[in-house]
């Protein structure tokens, strides 16, 4: 009786089993059923929808093996005899991305046609030649040379390389071979000129500091101005005030943190790196730049504390300057290795008067003293750059360009001029206390206002995440104001033709005015507050003591031609270096904040 069962049990489970796979076998037309033939036609075009002649077509699996067919002076192409089963379809045309898609028996219609249309991208390249700077810069064979791990090419003999078939992207492109230093190098959307970017790299040079090579620090962000701040906290509102620390956005080395007491540099000490050995003369972790030295700037002082440390066991750090210029740049130490091992701020400083005249690298890092489980950390509030000393929460020593804005001559002349001629208001990421160094990094990329104008709050903080812009504001309940900025941001350009007409992108809320002004300051001390040549506002006119005011309530980061424009003319300094101010002012009394928006800058 039990066996009767147990057969009778086995019986019905192979016949549901094969239901079961019966069900599946004809639900499922994705599977390779042939049902007959049919025909594949299709369209291929361009971003903008104009058709591409000769493109290459190739479709899966036709007949045992893979066939291709070019489109005509219409784009069109057509496959015949195509099994009604699922194929891949790849597109590919010179100059464009290539791309596939996938057809499946579903796709065809009852008359036996499926449609598969492709709009192709144009593609970019990036190519050069990679060659050994320590043996006359011959070509170096074998270097792999990647964007992702899935797109790499490794060079030949002669040590050129090209990366085609790319998206029109920021990227970080990598040489990476054995026995040298991994090398990367940034590549921005608006590096890309005619859908190609040449990038030439040097390997195998002397590490001048821990990582980089002189080539390297070739390519080194430079320290614009006379300071930069670390941390969240406000130790002496408003000059300290969290929301401008933008030390974060520098190029850093090693182990490194944001925090609330400032940005820390750091012992690597996790797994492995304790077997690090002892180094007093090359740094653990450091913070870098390019810096040009003069008479008004040719002091370095630091605010620091410590994290991990005490008087019993200090933390060792200090700084090093390379001269680029020099026939074989060395590292150099300024003064000697500091110490400190303390919770409280101190304040030490670096004379840099060896290098008046010349723009150098300039490095601060920590030292690892012992090998082993040995961690400490070095805070930096604050790297200035004076003709004096720096100490406790002051303000830059020197001669005011205008009273009260705390912007000196010396800083003005010291102030190194930028390259960049467009800056954006919009953060690419926005930002709360969990992310802000994510955040303020991600200005780096895109020529954020925040990350390479300086930003001087003297009298109220901003907001920096709106979607709108990088904002700026009155305390609203303030005394009226035209001459001193409640805030302001500022940066030196090189004037010339061609180059000497400034646009300025804005927005505001409300119903109250906002009142601004755009000042330029020439190396001599010389301050004039420009006016306008044209705007699109609203709302506009001249007000006192150079500013101007303002209503206009559209824009934003979606609608960016709704912003008012101001444009100024700043041909009268052709052939100068201008700093140019940017500030917001506490025009009227009206009981409620007054909003300037930084959409864009730009210099054409």
């Amino acid at each position: 009786m039990k066996l009767t069962n147990f057969l009778k049990a086995f019986v019905f489970t192979g016949l549901l089993c094969a239901f079961v796979m019966a069900l599946g076998a004809c639900s499922d037309d994705d599977k390779s059923v042939a049902l007959g033939t049919g025909t594949v036609v299709g369209l291929v075009t361009d971003d903008v929808g104009e058709p591409i002649a000769g493109a290459t077509v190739t479709i899966s699996s036709i007949g045992g093996s893979d066939g291709s067919v070019t489109t005509g002076s219409d784009g069109k192409y057509t496959f015949n005899n195509v099994t009604i089963d699922s194929h891949a379809v790849t597109f590919s045309a010179e100059g464009y991305q290539t791309i596939s898609t996938t057809i499946t028996p579903a796709k065809f219609t009852e008359d036996k046609i499926a449609t598969a249309n492709m709009s192709l991208l144009k593609s970019v390249k990036i190519q050069g030649v990679i060659t050994q700077a320590d043996k006359d810069r011959t070509p170096l064979a074998d270097v792999v040379v990647s964007v992702s791990t899935s797109n790499s090419v490794t060079t030949g003999a002669d040590g050129k390389y090209v990366l085609d078939g790319l998206g029109i992207n920021d990227y970080d492109v990598t040489f990476t071979k054995a026995g040298f230093l991994t090398i990367t190098r940034k590549i921005a959307k608006s590096d890309f000129v005619d859908g190609m970017v040449v990038l030439d790299v040097q390997m195998g040079g002397v590490e001048l500091l821990r990582g980089k090579t002189a080539v390297d620090l070739q390519n080194a962000d430079k320290w614009f101005f006379s300071e930069y701040r670390g941390g969240r906290n406000a130790d002496a509102y408003p000059h300290w005030d969290w929301a401008c620390d933008y030390m974060c956005t520098l190029d850093f080395w090693g182990a490194w943190q944001e925090q609330n007491e400032g940005t820390t540099l750091q012992i690597r000490n996790t797994g492995k790196e304790q077997e690090n050995p002892a180094d007093m003369d090359v740094f653990d972790s450091y913070v870098y730049g390019s810096k040009s030295i003069t008479a008004d700037n040719k002091i370095l002082s630091l605010r620091v504390r410590t994290h991990s440390a005490d008087a019993s066991s200090l933390a060792y750090f200090g700084v090093q300057v390379i001269d680029l210029s020099a026939a074989e740049p060395v590292t150099e130490k300024v003064g000697d290795t500091k110490t400190y091992g303390s919770g409280d701020y101190t304040d030490f400083h670096f004379d840099l008067s060896k290098y008046i005249g010349k723009e150098v690298i300039v490095a601060v890092g920590i030292y690892r003293k012992e090998t082993g489980n040995y961690y400490k950390q070095l805070v930096l509030r604050r790297i200035s750059f004076a003709q004096e000393n720096v100490t406790d929460w002051n303000w830059i020593p020197g001669t005011e360009v205008v009273s009260g804005w705390k912007l000196t001559q010396e800083m003005v002349r010291s102030t190194m001029p930028h390259t960049r001629k467009s800056f954006t208001g919009i953060s690419p990421k926005s930002g709360n206390r969990d992310n802000y160094v994510d955040a303020y990094r991600a200005w780096r990329d895109v020529g954020h206002i925040g990350a390479t104008w300086s930003f001087v709050p003297l009298r109220k903080d901003p907001e920096v995440f709106p979607s709108e812009g990088y904002l700026i504001k009155t305390t609203g309940n303030g005394p009226i104001d035209t001459k001193v900025p409640e805030s302001y941001f500022y940066a030196k350009f090189s004037v010339s033709e061609g180059q000497n007409k400034l646009t300025f992108k804005t927005r505001n809320f409300g119903s109250n005015y906002t009142f601004f002004k755009m000042t330029a300051i020439e190396n001599n001390g010389t301050v004039t507050h420009l006016s306008p040549k044209s705007n699109t506002a609203k709302e506009a006119s001249a007000a006192a003591d150079g500013c101007w005011k303002f209503k206009h309530g559209e824009g934003g980061a979606g609608d960016p031609d709704k912003y008012a424009s101001f444009v100024y003319d700043l041909s009268q300094f052709n052939g100068s270096d201008v700093t140019l101010v940017l500030g917001v002012y506490n025009g009227e009394l009206n009981g409620d904040e007054n909003k300037l928006v930084l959409y864009n800058i730009a210099l054409n």
